[in-house]
């Protein structure tokens, strides 16, 4: 690839210039006696490090009856262990003038900090006491707890749109963990207790159940050196064993749901497909899926936004994504906003159609070189960013990829044909979606009770 097209690289370059790339440069990899994997990305612009850890352990993994520990852990690793008192951790990394934060998925739990180059030792000796020597008692847990289901209560029970992505979910993924909410059930977080911490802890936060991701200016053998020093020191506490789920399953014929709430400001649209994720497909369908999306509904040329809100005026707003990292089967979204005078119904007719065209007549050639070359310069602008970098490797990871199959992707994603893009059309998005509807408070009166039960209308 010319330096102009790096420099430029929608301008200048077509989406076949893009497939020599390999994201993330001259990755290494190295594995520790106790089975922690270690992943360097090398970054010498500034003197500065990201530090992540990432535990292959998500929502999804949790067993029957106690969603929402994941998350609830998530909180818990920032409370005291036996060698730091609760907040020295980020204590430190506040003084340093560095950053911090954690999140949890389905498939993943992870942490990270951003600190100057020299403080990298200090991150890995933290992180690493606090992965064998957390404190769980009630006393540490029970405040904690109300904190999570406070969060519920901000986060989903008082947000409408978040009530019925719950709904959605849960009937789009019929008998699988992905239909239960990361934060977990109400009930179910209400009965979490020290014994469920301390097992989930020993059985999933064991070294040879996490990966080390650093990113930035340093060298793959003092991170190694360093790891050794700090994970390197800790004994395996468990086996997790295979990650095994029942398959996704969406129940066939039209499925729709209705929330009427008096908040709702804004009424919408969500339909959602069942589909493959990149580590479910077979062949390029993931990345035919990827351009699908971005041609249906990545911005203000897509096909959604063209016509229902350009061309029709019937949408304020339009586009579709994919859900593409994922263990198992994930979904394919359509939504949209609906203009004064368009009612929910007629809004989901309208991008009913725009997706019955691509699936009976296809995509243009102009349609997939733009779309391919926006996700494949995104690809190069990613790679500025160390913090990003190490996240895109950290969530392949830990949803079945490896690291040649991030740095190959690329090459995959050029290969994609406009035969490619309508299969997958055809194959995956021929079906009836699973549709919600939020509405406000001028729904006729009755609505607003179906919704907040989240029952079918």
């Amino acid at each position: 690839m010319t330096v102009s097209a790096l420099a430029d690289p929608q301008a200048a370059a077509t989406s076949a210039d893009f497939a020599d790339i390999r994201v993330g440069g001259d990755i290494a990899t190295f594995t520790l006696q106790n089975g922690m994997e270690g992943i360097v990305i090398p970054d010498h612009r500034a003197p500065v490090v990201t530090h992540m850890v990432w535990y292959k352990v998500g929502s999804a993994d949790e067993a029957p009856g106690k969603s929402g520990i994941a998350h609830f852990f998530e909180h818990l690793m920032f409370k005291g262990t036996k060698n730091h008192p609760a907040g020295e951790f980020s204590a430190m990394v506040a003084a340093i003038g560095g950053s911090e934060n954690a999140f949890t998925s389905n498939d993943y739990t992870a942490y990270f900090q951003r600190v100057a180059k020299e403080h990298l030792g200090t991150m890995m000796t933290f992180e690493a006491d606090r992965m064998a020597n957390l404190v769980l008692t009630e006393e540490v847990i029970a405040p904690e707890r109300e904190v999570v289901l406070e969060e519920r209560r901000q986060r989903v029970e008082n947000d409408p749109g978040s009530k019925l992505g719950e709904t959605l979910d849960a009937m789009l993924y019929v008998n699988h963990p992905y239909g239960v909410p990361v934060i977990g059930w109400k009930n179910e977080i209400e009965a979490l207790n020290k014994v469920d911490a301390i097992d989930f802890y020993n059985r999933y936060y064991t070294p040879n159940n996490a990966i080390l991701i650093v990113a930035g200016d340093v060298t793959t053998d003092e991170v190694k050196a360093l790891a050794e020093e700090t994970y390197g020191k800790l004994e395996r506490r468990a086996e997790p064993g295979e990650r095994s789920r029942p398959e996704p399953q969406t129940v066939p014929g039209e499925q729709t749901v209705t929330l009427s709430d008096p908040q709702v400001n804004q009424p919408n649209m969500r339909q959602a497909w069942l589909v493959p994720s990149y580590n479910t497909a077979e062949g390029t369908d993931a990345e035919a899926i990827d351009v699908l999306a971005q041609i249906l509904g990545g911005g203000n040329t897509s096909r959604l936004y063209e016509k229902l809100v350009v061309e029709d005026g019937v949408a304020a707003a339009a586009g579709s994504w994919y859900q593409s990292s994922a263990l198992d089967d994930t979904r394919f979204m359509i939504y949209a906003v609906p203009r004064d005078g368009t009612t929910l119904n007629e809004l989901a007719s309208a991008t009913s159609a725009v997706l019955q065209n691509v699936i009976d007549n296809g995509v243009s050639g102009e349609e997939l070189e733009r779309a391919k070359k926006s996700l494949l310069s995104s690809t190069i602008y990613a790679q500025d960013n160390q913090a990003t970098m190490a996240r895109i490797f950290g969530v392949a990871l830990t949803t079945g990829g490896t690291v040649e199959e991030v740095q190959a992707w690329p090459a995959r994603l050029a290969s994609v044909s406009v035969e490619d893009v309508q299969a997958a059309a055809r194959k995956y998005l021929a079906g009836s979606p699973v549709t919600a509807f939020l509405k406000g408070p001028e729904t006729a009166s009755g609505a607003a009770n179906t919704a907040a039960t989240g029952q079918k209308s």
